[in-house]
């Protein structure tokens, strides 16, 4: 019998479900990755954010960036030449979740040797 305890961080049930379904979406490597380049480069093209990006599959960034735009951290702009051409970009609300985020990549910086080193040492065999 399954008996998992969900535990609620807050006083608001309401609050609690969106910020547990909002890390759900935009903690993955692919939304990060994204939130990152949009806010180093600015609007960029489809491709341009492929490549920046990099070992993304085109299906894979679809789906995020879709996610990003229902959420309103992106907008995409469709500029009607042929052949098409979409921009995307953070919305306010994107560059502030970027900014967040960007405590996480100065935290790897500053730690990166003590992790690098913590890793090598897990891996040896224990005797």
């Amino acid at each position: 019998m399954d008996q998992r305890v969900e535990y609620q961080i807050g006083g608001d049930p309401a609050l609690d479900a969106l910020v547990r379904e909002i890390i759900g979406r935009v903690a993955d490597k692919w939304t990060m990755l994204a939130l990152e380049c949009l806010e180093e480069h600015g609007r960029l093209r489809f491709t341009q954010l492929a490549v920046l990006i990099g070992g993304v599959s085109q299906k894979m960034l679809t789906k995020t960036l879709r996610q990003m735009e229902a959420d309103g951290l992106v907008v995409r702009t469709v500029h009607p030449v042929v052949p098409p051409h979409v921009d995307y970009e953070l919305t306010p609300m994107g560059a502030s979740l970027s900014e967040a985020f960007c405590g996480v990549w100065q935290w790897a910086e500053a730690h990166r040797a003590a992790i690098v080193e913590s890793r090598a040492r897990f891996a040896r065999p224990k005797t």
